[in-house]
């Protein structure tokens, strides 16, 4: 079942976070969908602008629809991941998404406000929640590319006054994570200390953490023996997941760590079955592994076990909307 992300939020909020994944095709959505319901987890499904033009926004959009339909018991939001002004209006237009991304960080703050400000108004009369940027994560994802000498923390104060200037619904913060493969190097980690003044500052405010996946060593050796070459990669530490979760950080976004295992099963299979070409044998054995790296993430995140009490809330809260 569909439902907006501020219900998912609110029963999260301070207890667990969501998991937040990307997926860009059908095995990454099959693996996604098993994998929560094993752990009987709520979650949220991201797509991103580059995945909405790898094939076609109707493509993803269709097999998010099929998969409520294979998953009845599913509770999960839909989110536009990363989204620039006009791509966030698409998604609002469009009446399928839970909530959308407007990420103008990398403008002036003065800017970034107005931008935001012309999502949210738009957004709003749908009744689609808006996710905001304030602060610059370094690293690369897909449209997302920010030096490190660039990136900066979410300042607390600053943080305040753009979430009240411009209505948005929850913040993705900077507080140490960068995107891609390569996040952190000698002992740097998350800023434990900045995330608690943010929320000082905004108690009750759902907020998210970008660039959140951990990149397995055991993957990316599995990967690099089997002819890749991903090199002094480091993410980051999944146990710091729930602490961040309890200093309200609702959303966890996890992509990175989804494509290494689809890297490391697709490398392995045609190393050992050279002679194959068939695109089923590898795809069924990622969607088993997907899964269960999916069941290990919701345990770490808190959110394994809430499937039913996420329910009970979501129902109650669209009974009294509606």
């Amino acid at each position: 079942m569909i439902v907006p992300t501020k219900v998912l939020f609110e029963h999260a909020y301070g207890k667990y976070a969501l998991g937040a994944y990307n997926i860009n095709n059908l095995e990454q959505a099959m693996g996604l969908f098993r994998g929560c319901i094993e752990s009987q987890a709520p979650f949220i499904i991201q797509i991103s602008k580059g995945a909405r033009s790898y094939t076609d926004k109707r493509m993803l959009e269709a097999i998010i629809r099929a998969a409520d339909e294979i998953f009845p018991e599913a509770l999960f939001a839909v989110h536009l991941d990363h989204g620039d002004e006009q791509t966030a209006y698409d998604c609002i237009e469009s009446g399928f998404y839970s909530s959308v991304m407007i990420d103008a960080s990398h403008h002036p703050f003065e800017e970034n406000v107005e931008i935001t400000r012309r999502v949210v108004e738009a957004a709003h009369r749908r009744g689609i929640s808006v996710e905001a940027e304030l602060g610059m994560l370094g690293g690369v994802e897909e449209d997302v590319k920010v030096d490190e000498k660039n990136a900066c923390l979410t300042d607390p104060d600053e943080a305040y006054e753009f979430v009240k200037r411009t209505g948005c619904d929850s913040l993705a913060c900077a507080i140490g994570t960068s995107h891609g493969a390569y996040k952190f190097s000698g002992s740097q980690t998350i800023r434990f200390d900045r995330l608690a003044e943010i929320q000082k500052r905004l108690p009750g405010f759902p907020l998210v953490m970008h660039g959140s996946s951990s990149v397995p060593q055991e993957e990316v050796d599995r990967i690099n023996a089997a002819g890749g070459c991903i090199k002094g990669s480091k993410g980051v530490d999944p146990n710091q997941y729930l602490p961040a979760a309890k200093l309200g950080v609702c959303k966890i976004n996890i992509d990175t760590d989804g494509r290494l295992v689809w890297t490391r099963v697709h490398r392995e299979y045609f190393r050992d079955h050279p002679a194959e070409f068939d695109l089923r044998g590898p795809g069924k054995i990622f969607m088993a592994e997907y899964a269960k790296f999916i069941v290990s993430r919701n345990q770490l995140l808190g959110s394994a076990g809430q499937l039913e009490a996420a329910r009970d809330h979501a129902l109650s809260s669209l009974a009294v909307v509606r």
